[in-house]
């Protein structure tokens, strides 16, 4: 008898540490969300060195809480100054992309992660990241428009400043009509800043598909055309492009007009 109580008291005691276990990781559990809502409401405050303190605490309770890690991620982003090449503030960018790429790692679909490296490498100017990063959001989220527009900006900004450069080495001023006029230079250029034009006119049509009434996308439509005027081989196909410039400038101030007429008829 005495032995048969021995063996049962024996068998009982993984299960009674294993309770036990189960009850402190409830009352981590529960640890962990109040400090994820204690650091909610620092974020919410801007206090960001709070806010990442107290995400960190909901994280070593919980290691699995994915909305602690997100948040702490986005603090950091929160804190970047976009454009901005001081040490400290590419130091910070880093911390946010690590703090987003530990999201993926757990989420690989993750939209605020996927979103948000590629608005990071954007606001530090690494372009060549970004265009990549957005690609990503775009395949896993096909109706992310914002995503589609940056591309057609990234690729704007990429090709404008090469075709200045190669005006201005030939001695044309940026408001002299094109298209560039030596046929080498032109060529060379149309290499390199061709496919930036038609992938950033794709991206952008696609955004407007998506919004019609998308006034800064159709801005850097008006924008992209302009580029590939320049690019042109003849002057027909030129005042083809700055045509097609002029029209969709119209129709990003006509959808501006819009959104405003809109915004005023809602604060009535």
């Amino acid at each position: 008898m005495q032995r048969t109580i021995r063996n049962l008291i024996t068998a009982l005691i993984p299960t009674a540490a294993l309770a036990l276990m189960g009850c402190q990781d409830y009352v981590n559990y529960l640890k962990a969300r109040n400090e994820l809502n204690n650091g909610v409401r620092a974020f919410a405050a801007a206090n960001y060195v709070g806010a990442v303190d107290a995400f960190d605490k909901a994280i070593q309770l919980d290691a699995e809480l994915l909305d602690a890690r997100s948040y702490r991620a986005y603090c950091y982003m929160m804190q970047v100054i976009p454009g901005g090449e001081s040490e400290e503030n590419m130091r910070v960018a880093e911390m946010a992309l690590e703090g987003f790429e530990d999201v993926l790692a757990r989420d690989a679909n993750n939209e605020l992660a996927l979103s948000s490296i590629a608005s990071l490498h954007f606001n530090t100017k690494d372009f060549e990241s970004a265009r990549e990063a957005y690609r990503k959001v775009v395949t896993s989220y096909p109706n992310n428009k914002e995503a589609y527009y940056t591309v057609g900006v990234i690729n704007w900004t990429q090709s404008y400043q090469p075709r200045l450069e190669v005006r201005a080495s030939l001695g044309m001023q940026p408001e002299d009509p094109g298209p560039i006029k030596d046929d080498e230079a032109r060529a060379d250029l149309a290499e390199t800043n061709g496919p930036l034009i038609e992938e950033g006119l794709d991206a952008l049509n696609k955004a407007i598909a998506l919004d019609p009434d998308y006034g800064d996308a159709m801005a850097y439509v008006n924008l992209l055309y302009r580029e590939r005027a320049d690019l042109s081989e003849s002057t027909e196909a030129y005042e083809q492009d700055i045509a097609s410039a002029d029209e969709w400038a119209m129709k990003s101030l006509e959808a501006s007009k819009r959104k405003a007429e809109e915004g005023i008829q809602e604060a009535f």
